[in-house]
């Protein structure tokens, strides 16, 4: 587990905290997404931390990663059970794994697509109606976004998109926050990458109507 404390200066704005379990299959970019989102806190100016847990990526198992934002100091880098404010996940399956951790009150965003990793990968439809039964549950299809702009490498991207209407972390900090993570791949890779980020928030728009 890797431990971060990032930025201690006083914020401005009203009470802010989120606890975000991030979870997927290796190869996805799940780290990658937590990057982005604490690049774009610490652009705010909060706290975080970060704990992840690696299983076998190289193979397709599963990476989960806890990330705690808040303007107060962080003293855990665990989000305890039933605490979770969101559940963002790249791998369906995934996410029902834990939703143990999620508030009753809390978001679900994940991408629809499954990655079959096991030989008893349970029916996809039964999974997703699982996922839908939850209140505050937002079901994308980022890959297929990610191949509608040629960008299938953004799917991850897509997916904080789809997640920053509950962020409460203004656009413009996680614009910087990817602006940051891929500036030195140079100018157009970031387009890409916020391209994705801002058709997957659209789609999330859609949904909330």
């Amino acid at each position: 587990m890797r431990y971060r404390i990032i930025k201690k200066e006083k914020i401005k704005s009203d009470k802010m905290k989120k606890d975000i379990i991030l979870a997927g299959v290796g190869g996805q970019g799940i780290l990658t997404i937590a990057a982005v989102i604490g690049l774009a806190a610490v652009d705010k100016g909060l706290f975080i931390k970060q704990a992840e847990v690696h299983g076998m990526s190289q193979r397709g198992g599963e990476v989960i990663s806890h990330l705690r934002i808040s303007d107060k100091e962080i003293f855990s880098d665990i989000i305890p059970k039933g605490k979770a404010d969101m559940i963002l996940s790249l791998e369906p399956l995934e996410s029902l794994r834990y939703l143990d951790f999620l508030k009753e009150e809390g978001y679900i965003i994940t991408n629809t697509k499954p990655f079959e990793n096991i030989p008893n990968y349970p029916e996809i439809s039964k999974i997703l109606a699982e996922i839908s039964s939850r209140k505050n549950s937002r079901l994308v299809d980022v890959e297929e976004i990610a191949r509608e702009i040629n960008s299938v490498k953004s799917a991850n991207i897509v997916l904080v998109g789809a997640a920053s209407l509950f962020l409460d972390i203004p656009l413009e900090n996680l614009e910087n926050g990817i602006k940051q993570l891929f500036g030195k791949k140079g100018e157009e890779v970031v387009n890409q990458n916020i391209f994705a980020f801002r058709k997957g928030r659209k789609e999330a728009e859609k949904q909330v109507g």
